[in-house]
């Protein structure tokens, strides 16, 4: 393990459905790491093992396994191909050499998949294409390849064409040696060669001549011999195809049925031959915290060790366990440096995980991807190191949530719940928790509903509290539109000392103070000590809200006038005399309803631009302005928050998938009247 030459560290990255899991667990299976190949269908997968996984049939994390093939030590991550879960691809792609990139061939290019070869195609990550569900009924080779060159930024070259399609599907060419290959029936993913198909001949020539011309058009000499003699050798092209992926140029096409364990052997010496080694990539460059200054990290086993925590896990037995990637030197010993923490921090195995087991190694070298268990300090981002020499690389910006529930506990146990979310939120940097001031809920963010069900039903699992969902209220407020004079007066009596307090005030609009206190009393009319009362008796009747409750804002006071007792007068009285004035004045300044509006930034296919206006009209929303780039539309808008507490799932229902959109707090605005009649109808209804 030390010749790093002799490792290759990919992610499968892919649309759901499109057979990823799958893929890991064949290859897993035909070289031999797996007794039996699983099936997600059936639950028995290693690589889709959490509870909730086997019984949605989805990947929610990346999961993580190895294999040796031929000598070759291969890291696989395996990423899940729904929206609600791209920030684990996000951060999956970061550390990864190469993305083996699975496009379903019934299915096609979706939503995700763009938005996946996207991710790839920015951060030049070298890529193959694998087209799986080959052996399914309507499986189009051909479709699916013309959809990935029209739709997605990466350039697919076919260095495989598959003999037969849907349950014919048997075999497949290998264009680079010209050589035809038929699939072991046994599901051992082997194949043996066999004649080429004379109805295929003239085909293989011509995608033959085709790999030729997009592997030489990525390299000068090879262009130029090319020109002069329209042929290269197969060393030739295999000499210029290696490179050519290593620069992220092109991305070669191979055919499988991954249920099937068809054509999984060849895969995996495509991946061996083909898949830059940690050696043959560039170094990272880190950043010295103290300096700034940039540092270079050589992937070799022989400079000084780096890094980077990518993934961290929550376990209520093992506690936290911390997953990186090491990008240059070899980690050994029982120590490493936090350079994000500046803390040295102990451990005490490493281990290489293997679906939902570990096996424990002795030491780490770039490209492995190895873990930790209960770190105090370290969280997803950090990067490790050694002290001597520290460093810092950069981690990439998760995804900001975009929508939110309030949450409590189903049985009253709050403190155990909030302590599992809190230990969620390490797992995951998409999620977030918060407490809205006014309402009292704590809410929980994320990316769809889907995803914080999914979060609520790992900490029932893990930590055995119950999360109930609803929908946050609404933090509406009240103020004024005019100006109002009024007068306060508290009088009691009941036999001895009375209660006396009488104030005047004159309320106006103060947009942006949110509460301005001015005392214009003069002569004394109401004596010093009791002024304050009366302040504090409007900001308790603004907090309780008069027109339906809601807190009031942006209001200016002004307390003119009044008169005492010697006797009666108290604090209290005063307090309760500005508390009536102010209900009394704020519905003669005319109260109005207001909401929260958010600004949104929505990025849309052209395709689905008259959809999604048309739907933010219907919410009352006012598009602010739109920009394009090559493939999206970017629409710029202002909608209240009432309106749009599920857009995460409705967009994505409208755009298949490929629309996304950031979401804040903009300010707050006067409610229609109309509208604002029938919330304050059920507000008050529910006192």
């Amino acid at each position: 393990m030390q010749d790093t030459s002799l490792i290759r560290n990919i992610a499968l990255i892919g649309h759901g459905g499109s057979g990823k899991t799958s893929l890991a667990e064949a290859m897993l299976f035909t070289a031999g790491k797996l007794k039996r190949l699983g099936k997600v269908d059936e639950g028995n997968s290693c690589m889709d093992y959490d509870e909730e996984e086997v019984e949605r049939k989805i990947s929610i994390n990346s999961s993580f396994n190895t294999y040796n093939w031929n000598k070759t030590e291969v890291f696989l991550t395996d990423t899940p191909g729904d929206d609600s879960f791209h920030n684990e691809t996000i951060f999956a792609s970061h550390i990864c050499d190469a993305a083996l990139f699975t496009i379903g061939a019934v299915l096609g290019v979706k939503g995700q998949t763009i938005k996946f070869a996207d991710l790839v195609a920015e951060k030049s990550i070298p890529s193959m294409i694998v087209v799986n569900k080959m052996d399914r009924e309507r499986a189009d080779f051909f479709k699916t390849i013309n959809e990935i060159t029209d739709q997605l930024p990466l350039k697919p070259v076919l260095t495989q064409l598959p003999i037969g399609a849907e349950e014919n599907f048997k075999g497949m060419v290998d264009l680079i040696s010209g050589k035809a290959y038929t699939f072991a029936e046994d599901g051992s993913g082997k194949v043996s060669e066999t004649e080429v198909p004379g109805d295929m001949v003239d085909d293989i020539q011509m995608y033959r001549e085709s790999l030729m011309e997009q592997v030489a058009e990525t390299d000068d000499d090879l262009i130029e011999k090319f020109l002069e003699e329209e042929e290269l050798s197969e060393d030739e092209i295999r000499k210029g195809l290696k490179q050519a992926i290593k620069n992220a140029e092109i991305s070669p096409v191979c055919v499988c049925s991954a249920t099937l364990n068809y054509g999984t052997a060849p895969i995996l010496d495509f991946v061996n031959e083909f898949i830059p080694a940690p050696s043959d990539m560039e170094s990272i460059i880190g950043v010295d915290p103290s300096t700034g200054d940039e540092i270079v990290l050589p992937p070799t086993a022989d400079s000084a060790f780096s890094g980077f925590v990518f993934k961290t896990m929550a376990d209520p037995y093992a506690g936290r366990l911390t997953i990186f990637r090491v990008y240059s030197g070899t980690l050994s010993g029982d120590t490493f440096y936090n350079a994000n923490k500046k803390t040295n921090e102990r451990f005490g195995s490493l281990f290489v995980i293997e679906g939902k087991g570990q096996r424990q190694v002795d030491s780490a070298v770039p490209g492995m991807i190895v873990a930790v268990a209960k770190l105090k300090e370290a969280t997803t981002g950090d990067t490790l190191c050694q002290e001597n020499q520290s460093v810092t690389i950069e981690a990439p910006e998760p995804l900001a949530p975009v929508i939110s529930y309030a949450v409590n506990a189903k049985k009253g146990d709050e403190e155990k719940l909030f302590s599992s979310i809190t230990r969620m939120l390490d797992e995951d940097l998409s999620l977030k928790m918060s407490r809205e001031q006014q309402t009292g809920e704590v809410l929980v963010s994320g990316m769809s509903q889907v995803h914080i069900e999914v979060v609520g039903s790992k900490i029932k699992r893990k930590f055995g509290v119950e999360m109930a969902l609803q929908l946050p209220k609404i933090p509406y407020m009240e103020t004024i539109r005019g100006t109002a004079r009024v007068q306060g007066k508290h009088k009691k009596q009941s036999g001895g000392r009375g209660q006396f307090g009488d104030c005047w005030i004159e309320i106006s609009p103060a947009p942006g103070q949110h509460f301005e206190f001015v005392d214009k009393i003069v002569g004394g009319v109401i004596p010093q000590q009791y002024r304050p009362a009366v302040e504090k008796g409007i900001l308790e009747a603004m907090e309780k809200g008069v027109l339906a409750g809601y807190p009031v804002i942006d209001v200016k006071v002004v307390l003119d006038d009044g008169s005492f007792h010697a006797v009666d007068s108290s604090e209290m009285a005063f307090k309760i005399a500005g508390s009536l004035a102010f209900k009394k004045a704020a519905p003669e300044a005319g109260l109005v309803l207001l909401e929260p509006i958010m600004d949104i930034v929505i990025k849309v296919g052209k395709d689905s631009v008259g959809d999604v206006m048309g739907d933010l009209n219907s919410r009352r929303g006012k598009v602010m302005g739109m920009d394009s780039s090559e493939k999206y539309e970017i629409i710029t808008a202002q909608v209240p928050m009432a309106e749009i507490q599920t857009y995460a799932n409705d967009l994505t229902s409208m755009t298949g998938g490929l629309g996304s959109f950031t979401i804040e707090f903009a300010q707050y605005e006067e409610v229609p009247a109309q509208i604002a009649d029938k919330i304050v109808e059920a507000r008050n209804s529910e006192s």
